[in-house]
């Protein structure tokens, strides 16, 4: 059976070819191709202003495109009002009913289609199950604790049964303790029901833990789309390199190509990297390599790395369960290199000259794109 990110037939929800400006002149959206799989948990990942949130009001139909179509089970619906298009919305800031109870949240949606009382006591009572809030249908949503009145926020999204949950920054508004639970939740909740999810978030970690795939947006488009672990391991831009995770960013010229594999020239080092992109000899080139990757190497006759330097040591943070030392190596200063915190490590003091090492297959050279990247 194909992964979620690899279905063959009608997509769930299809944009093709979107654009959106509100003033006529500079495009928050830019002719945005995309296509969400059924039963698929699909991030919107991006920094303010990039356009993921803007993607969802519009699928949500809360705001019109400028041009091209979005299709929801291979049906155009771009002329239906939002509350036709039988999708479950959760924002930020919950958008609860302060004056009826927690019950009487989720008994709106079922009233406005129709649904006669007892069938609504039972859908109400089936959703505060899902999301494990029995015994609170009568409390008021003032009573409620933050993370209890994101319970009910998503609980009124599911109770119509939709095939399809729009959710837009939901756990902002959370402490950290609670964020990390509900995403397990929100997880646990749409893997139990089967739903489509399209979820927007600036936060990558949050992003890397709850999708099936994600859309790292930039400027109104995607500028790579995959799984985490593929955005993780395998970026195919600067940006994405940066914004995914930790990386250490050095510029430098490609000396030579072959097979895949090119030689970085960076300060009056060669560098050694998986090539990707338009890296010919000559160019320009940003070498990327993760913090966690890079080890200490024992001695220079051993050579266990295809890539080994002398470093000095600027800086040691302590951060519990690993050291952070950032470096100065070929010629950069602030290479960070993560350790575990094993005993002994106080061997290694600031100002100490030490040699580290990486793999090729840990080391990638992509085009360099600074347009944003802080």
């Amino acid at each position: 059976m194909p992964s979620v990110g690899e279905r063959t037939g009608t997509p769930h929800v299809e944009f093709s070819g979107v654009s959106k400006s509100y003033d006529g002149r500079n495009w928050v959206v830019r002719d945005l191709d995309l296509a969400v799989h059924k039963g698929e948990f699909l991030t919107m990942l991006g920094p303010s202003g990039s356009g993921k949130t803007t993607c969802l009001m519009m699928l949500a139909g809360f705001e019109t495109p400028a041009s091209g179509t979005i299709h929801i089970n291979g049906v155009p619906v771009g002329d239906l009002p939002p509350h036709k298009r039988d999708i479950g919305v959760v924002f930020q800031n919950y958008a609860l009913f302060p004056h009826m109870t927690v019950s009487g949240n989720l008994a709106f949606p079922l009233e406005v289609r129709g649904l006669n009382p007892s069938q609504r006591r039972e859908r109400v009572a089936r959703t505060l199950h899902l999301v494990r809030l029995e015994g609170l249908e009568d409390r008021r949503i003032g009573q409620l604790s933050g993370g209890q009145q994101q319970r009910v926020a998503i609980a009124r999204a599911l109770v119509f049964d939709p095939e399809l949950v729009l959710m837009d920054e939901p756990l902002g508004a959370l402490d950290r303790r609670l964020r990390e639970e509900m995403q397990y939740e929100i997880r646990r909740i749409q893997r139990t029901l089967g739903i489509t999810v399209v979820y927007v978030t600036h936060d990558q970690q949050e992003a890397m833990v709850m999708s099936d795939r994600v859309a790292v947006f930039r400027g109104g488009s995607i500028e790579q789309i995959a799984s985490p672990e593929m955005l993780y391991e395998e970026p195919e831009r600067a940006f994405v390199a940066h914004f995914i995770g930790e990386n250490n960013r050095l510029n430098g010229v490609v000396r030579t190509v072959g097979d895949g594999v090119c030689q970085v020239e960076v300060g009056d080092a060669l560098i050694k990297a998986v090539s990707l992109g338009q890296c010919p000899p000559g160019a320009a080139a940003t070498v990327v390599v993760r913090p966690e990757r890079v080890k200490l190497s024992p001695s220079k006759s051993e050579h266990a790395y295809a890539n080994e330097f002398d470093a000095d040591v600027e800086d040691i943070t302590f951060i519990g369960d690993h050291l952070r030392l950032r470096l100065k190596l070929c010629g950069h200063s602030g290479f960070i290199v993560k350790i575990p915190n094993l005993v002994g490590h106080g061997a290694i003091l600031e100002g100490d000259r030490i040699r580290v090492g990486w793999t090729l297959l840990d080391c990638r050279a992509l085009q360099p794109d600074d347009e944003g990247v802080h």
